[in-house]
């Protein structure tokens, strides 16, 4: 029941996540006007906008115009669906659903826009901030606190270490950790190691290849915050469990 519930709608989401990363960071609304080709313009007929099928149909190609459609799109719905399987599988069919898939659907739009554009876009961290708290408050009101001060020391981290090393840490990434803080309370911590110890790997591997050169080579690091936030919400409560019964 779980997949059946959740592979459809992380589809789904994830069609709709290709549209807000492809328009969020050009300024353009996410609801006006409909799906159009790249190349000609046309818009999409609903028969040629289902997600993945659509695109395996038309072997990556417009209908109209034969214009190449990247891998992206259905990459993307791909992968929304599987961690919106993985969220539901791991936590259950439940009323915090609604703050866990937007916060998940959030991260992977995140990441996709600073991996291409270098940015974190206000447009999308300030309306899901504000859903956390809302629907924290509403849905499991006993969290609140805990979420608040969660949010507030994952900021004031990432903070600090954008002073420490401003070329490696933008204020898009700050915020960015804020608003996961918001959404997984506690579990914020696992979040941040795996973001950072994931960031590391990928920054000693450029210097592995490149040498110094390696050094210049900006990487984004809002897409290992995703990492860490997508795995915080899946496994985050369980691996803190994990540590105060081994080492505490």
């Amino acid at each position: 029941m779980e997949f059946a519930f959740a592979a459809p709608l992380g589809l789904m989401i994830g069609s709709f996540l290709n549209v807000v990363t492809y328009r969020v960071p050009r300024g353009e609304s996410i609801v006006f006007p409909g799906s159009r080709c790249p190349g000609c313009g046309q818009p999409i007929r609903a028969f040629d906008n289902v997600p993945v099928l659509s695109w395996l149909v038309l072997r990556g190609r417009c209908r109209g115009c034969r214009t190449r459609i990247s891998a992206r799109y259905p990459l993307v719905e791909v992968l929304t669906g599987a961690v919106f399987v993985a969220v539901v599988l791991a936590r259950g069919l439940r009323p915090e659903l609604a703050l866990e898939l937007p916060f998940a659907a959030m991260l992977i739009a995140v990441a996709g826009i600073d991996l291409e554009h270098r940015i974190v876009p206000n447009r999308i961290l300030l309306p899901m901030a504000v859903w956390g708290v809302g629907a924290t408050a509403v849905i499991r009101p006993s969290a609140l606190p805990e979420a608040l001060a969660a949010g507030a020391g994952a900021f004031a981290f990432l903070l600090l270490a954008a002073v420490i090393h401003p070329r490696g840490m933008g204020m898009g990434d700050v915020k960015l950790a804020g608003v996961i803080g918001l959404y997984l309370g506690v579990a914020i911590v696992p979040a941040l190691f795996l973001a950072f110890l994931s960031g590391s790997v990928v920054g000693i591997a450029l210097l592995a290849r490149h040498g110094a050169a390696g050094r210049k080579k900006g990487v984004p690091f809002a897409p290992f915050l995703a990492l860490g936030g997508i795995a915080g919400l899946i496994a985050g409560q369980a691996l803190i469990h994990l540590y105060t019964h081994t080492f505490l």
